[in-house]
């Protein structure tokens, strides 16, 4: 049964699930891709009776369970077209004739799985943030040593309990911040943070 998936007919489908399932293993290490910062919310109003409400778009879901959810409504009906097609000519549609019209359908089918998922799981409409967020917060360094001309990886925990992972140099020249630290981050400059370590004396009475 699973052989015919390795055949020219299925293979967009067998692509689509094994990139929908390292999306899931992605998110479930915890490596919070889902939450990733795209600098432009979409509104429902914005959205509305448009292009991007009619994808599923107008309820905020976090873009990457938006995507997983088209690959999975993709990859079913790709499959539901090259078995129909199968059992009435006795063999599957050209690959190219399938996704065209699995993507059609997946797109449909889609919308109301979007729609469904915004309705059963509201708290992912509030577990989007911005990276502005992460100012006033708290990192720890995971990796080498942060100083001025020299950012290290840092990670972050949210609002959401997500985990976040940035690049930080200290906010001051002379200070460095080591492997293990924590530090507090006081503001940004494009994708580079600024952070006060812990033995900072600003930071004694907080």
């Amino acid at each position: 049964m699973f052989a015919i998936f390795l055949t020219p007919a299925y293979a967009p489908f067998a692509i689509s699930f094994i990139v929908m399932t390292g999306i899931g293993l992605i998110e479930a290490i915890g490596l919070g891709l889902g939450h990733l910062d795209l600098d432009a919310d979409v509104s429902a109003d914005a959205a509305s009776g448009g292009v991007l409400d009619w994808l599923g778009f107008g309820h905020e879901l976090p873009i990457l369970i938006w995507l997983t959810s088209l690959l999975g409504c993709f990859t079913l009906a790709g499959i539901a077209i090259q078995q129909g097609a199968a059992a009435m000519t006795g063999g599957p549609l050209p690959w190219g004739l399938a996704s065209g019209g699995a993507l059609i359908a997946g797109a449909v089918l889609n919308t109301l799985a979007a729609n469904g998922l915004a309705r059963v799981m509201p708290g992912f409409e509030t577990s989007v943030i911005s990276t502005d967020d992460f100012l006033r917060r708290r990192g720890t360094i995971l990796e080498g040593t942060a100083r001025r001309g020299s950012p290290a990886r840092a990670k972050i925990i949210d609002q959401h309990g997500q985990a976040h992972f940035i690049m930080v140099e200290p906010h001051d020249d002379t200070d460095a911040i080591a492997t293990g630290e924590t530090a507090l981050i006081v503001r940004r400059d494009g994708k580079l943070f600024y952070a006060l370590p812990e033995a900072n004396a600003l930071l004694q009475s907080i």
